[in-house]
C-alpha cells in the first residue's frame, strides 16, 4: 500500500477522533444505557473545557494534514 494512502487514513482517523471529542464535550454524543450515560455526563461536565479545546485543535491540525495529503496524492 502506498505510504501516502496510509498517512491519509491515519490522519482521517485522528480527525474523526477530534470531531468526536469536540461533539462529546458539547454533549451532542449520547452513550448506551442509563448508568453509562450518567457516568459520561459527569465526566463531560468536569472536563468539558479542555476536551473542547483539544478536540478543536486536533480536528484543525488533522484537517490541514488531510488537505496536504490529498494535494500530495493529486500531484
Amino acid at each position: 500500500m502506498d505510504p501516502s494512502l496510509v498517512a491519509l487514513l491515519i490522519h482521517l482517523v485522528f480527525f474523526a477522533i477530534g470531531v468526536y471529542l469536540y461533539l462529546f464535550s458539547r454533549g451532542l454524543v449520547r452513550a448506551g444505557d442509563v448508568e453509562t450515560r450518567e457516568r459520561a455526563e459527569t465526566f463531560r461536565k468536569e472536563n468539558a473545557t479542555w476536551m473542547r479545546y483539544l478536540g478543536l485543535a486536533l480536528a484543525a491540525v488533522m484537517l490541514l494534514n488531510l488537505v496536504y495529503d490529498v494535494l500530495a496524492l493529486l500531484n
